[in-house]
């Protein structure tokens, strides 16, 4: 069965709020600066962060408060109104530092990503995934990322797929890789709310919110939900913590990544001890591991 083809591109709203008229808009980030606050900072208190803020990362008790430009004034601001806020350190990058390169357009295996503010058109065959990650982590550039998507590639070659669980979404993009080969439902899970913020932005861009359902939470609350093939492209704990409650059991296929070379011998290991069968494994440098496993059943 060939892939769905993404004809053409959409034209979405812009990072700025403004929509794009050709495609070819200028990226709406330079420079990332990161403010850290002990406490969680949640929805109620970013009204006091102004407009140039992008996003908030939220780890453990910690924010990273993330602004297009200095935010001093705003942070103080914030922290001074509020006690249970201290700031604890501040940092300026580059949007291409924190990113591990500049958002260009990437080819990867059958798939064009490419962010909202360039142009580009898929070549007859070939996947056209509109992507802006802002300040998550996603864009096609690690090769976790890549191999997930030649993995998902692989698996739909070999026997297409209908619906897909995607443990730890990020930016989204391989839900979205998933629906423009074929699968008829995806639900997209991510324990960060910026994360799941980011996803349901690139779903919207790619007009896909009808098939792809977002939903914040751990990965352990919906690793049982049906679906004919699972991806999980997380930490190596969170891996162990499924594997130890009996995760991907009734699942006919799955992708697991994220794992660097010890890990994988280990997940490996485990995997094949409680009867499953690895049918792939992708490697980067020896370095970054992806395998696609099932369940042998009977």
């Amino acid at each position: 069965m060939e892939p769905k083809t993404q004809a053409g591109y959409p034209l979405p709203e812009s990072a700025t709020g403004k929509e794009a008229d050709s495609g070819t808009s200028d990226r709406p980030y330079d420079d990332l600066y990161i403010y850290l606050l002990e406490g969680v900072v949640v929805a109620e208190y970013e009204s006091y962060l102004g407009q140039a803020f992008i996003g908030n990362w939220v780890e453990d008790n910690s924010s990273f408060l993330f602004f297009g430009r200095p935010a001093d004034k705003a942070v103080n601001r914030l922290v001074k109104e509020f006690p249970q806020f201290e700031l604890v350190e501040a940092h300026h990058f580059t949007y291409d530092q924190w990113q591990g390169g500049g958002l260009e357009t990437i080819k990867v295996d059958k798939f064009v990503v490419v962010p909202p503010w360039k142009q580009a058109d898929a070549d007859e065959g070939s996947i056209l995934i509109v992507l802006d990650p802002g300040v998550v982590f996603g864009n096609g550039l690690h090769p976790t990322t890549r191999d997930c998507l030649k993995a998902l590639s692989y698996a739909y070659g070999q026997q297409p797929f209908q619906r897909v669980l995607d443990l730890g979404t990020g930016t989204g993009v391989l839900a979205l890789a998933a629906v423009f080969l074929g699968a008829e439902g995806v639900l997209a899970v991510d324990i960060n709310p910026l994360c799941v913020k980011t996803a349901m932005r690139n779903i919207g861009l790619n007009r896909l919110h009808d098939i792809i359902r977002t939903v914040e939470g751990p990965a352990e609350h919906f690793v049982d939900e049906p679906s004919d093939l699972v991806v999980a492209n997380i930490h190596h704990e969170v891996i162990e913590r499924l594997l130890d409650r009996g995760a991907f059991r009734d699942t006919d296929r799955f992708v697991i990544s994220g794992l660097m070379r010890s890990q994988f011998r280990d997940v490996r290991s485990r995997l094949e001890k409680n009867r499953f069968r690895i049918l792939r494994e992708w490697d980067h440098d020896m370095t970054w591991f992806t395998l696609l496993a099932m369940k042998e059943f009977g």
